[in-house]
């Protein structure tokens, strides 16, 4: 018997439960997510400040409006 199965056989019953969820939550964590290409619909969004704004001033603006 492994140490993991003894650890979880000291626990009360009641717990059982609780970490066979925690070791499906580590299990989904660790599982590899399929990647989708970058979707760039927001691309342009911000053509019509070029004129008015640096791109570094852009990011600043950016960032005040996320509130950040």
């Amino acid at each position: 018997m492994s140490d993991l199965e003894e650890v979880i056989k000291e626990l009360p019953l009641d717990l059982h439960q609780e970490v066979a969820d925690f070791a499906r939550f580590l299990m989904d964590k660790r599982a590899r997510k399929p990647k989708g290409r970058l979707k760039l619909e927001w691309r342009g969004a911000l053509e019509g400040m070029k004129d008015k704004y640096t791109s570094v001033e852009l990011q600043h603006k950016i960032l005040d409006w996320r509130g950040d």
